[in-house]
């Protein structure tokens, strides 16, 4: 387990991090998101015992990082791949790790075969692609057979396969019990990886809970609808006290979890029905919805700013609805 108390990072003037609790428990992938600047490397260089807090403690199962006696056999790490001698090769460089540690030879060559490494273990790992590289940062974190493992943006580099290996890795690692942190702007691995998550923006805490729970608690979910016979449905759902709005592209929606309250209603009134379809954000759209107002940088699209930006119209029936880099591979 990861435990955070009041952890604060300041540099002169600026919060980096700012008074952050949570914890990172075991038998689950944990997924650390935020935007750029949000403080997430630094939060995560403070755990390794890479900065040192301005204010606030963290413990690595109880311990401070530089009270363990061998560090890689309790928490593994990737960081940054670039970090290795580009002189060794990939076996020395992970040699070199196992001997500082009390870690016996025979681990560096299990490592290497796991992250698929075997047939390039004699080279040297300047002459390694992006992806290469990565996976050899994976063995690093590994070579230790750690109880906790962090991972630093894990699938930059990776090809569809590599991508597909690190998830189940992770979610295998999570299945033995063991604690996973992992960070990465690719949401859409986030959402088929991790179980939790801790989101932070500005150096703030701003969310610790489930996957699922994230989603719900920032994000509107809605019943869409597609029919030829609009105008008997619309009557239908009026009388029933369905708020209901139509879009300019042919589809209904409905606020809420209503389908099966919506297709009952449309089979007794035999109403035709081409979709009926619960609709619900996906993890990258809750987490722009929460972290709007913590984004530190902001890109735009070179079309002037002269006003608002236009608004769909839309057809409201019933009552009291709210209308809300290009790297090489491996």
């Amino acid at each position: 387990m990861i435990e955070l108390e009041g952890l604060t990072k300041r540099y002169g003037d600026k919060i980096a991090v700012n008074d952050l609790t949570f914890q990172v428990r075991p038998g689950i992938v944990t997924g650390f998101l935020g935007p750029n600047g949000a403080g997430k490397s630094t939060t995560m260089r403070m755990m390794l015992g890479l900065d040192r807090p301005t204010a606030g403690d963290v413990r690595i199962d109880g311990e401070h990082y530089d009270r363990l006696k061998d560090p890689l056999k309790a928490i593994g790490a990737l960081l940054d791949a670039k970090a290795m001698h580009g002189g060794r090769s990939a076996f020395n460089h992970l040699l070199c790790l196992a001997q500082s540690n009390g870690i016996p030879r025979s681990r560096v060559t299990e490592v290497l075969d796991t992250v698929g490494l075997t047939a390039v273990a004699k080279k040297k790992a300047k002459g390694f692609s992006l992806g290469m590289g990565q996976r050899l940062g994976i063995a690093g974190a590994l070579l230790g057979d750690p109880r906790i493992l962090m991972f630093d943006e894990p699938v930059n580099g990776l090809d569809p396969e590599g991508i597909h290996w690190i998830r189940n890795l992770m979610k295998s690692l999570a299945g033995q019990g063991r604690t996973v942190f992992v960070s990465s702007h690719l949401m859409s691995e986030m959402a088929l990886t991790a179980d939790h998550l801790v989101v932070i923006g500005q150096g703030r805490l701003l969310a610790d809970t489930s996957m699922a729970d994230f989603i719900a608690q920032n994000s509107r979910s809605y019943v869409r609808i597609r029919t030829p016979q609009r105008e008997r449905l619309l009557d239908a759902l009026h009388g029933s006290g369905i708020t209901v709005v139509e879009n300019g592209n042919g589809t209904l929606e409905v606020e809420g979890d209503q389908g099966e309250q919506i297709g009952e209603l449309a089979a007794r009134h035999q109403i035709v029905l081409h979709e009926l379809s619960p609709q619900r954000a996906s993890l990258e759209e809750a987490f722009m919805q929460l972290t709007a107002e913590s984004v530190e940088y902001h890109a735009h699209d070179g079309t002037p700013a002269t006003g608002p930006a236009p608004v769909p119209q839309q057809q409201q029936w019933g009552e009291g609805w709210n209308g809300g880099d290009g790297k090489r591979g491996a």
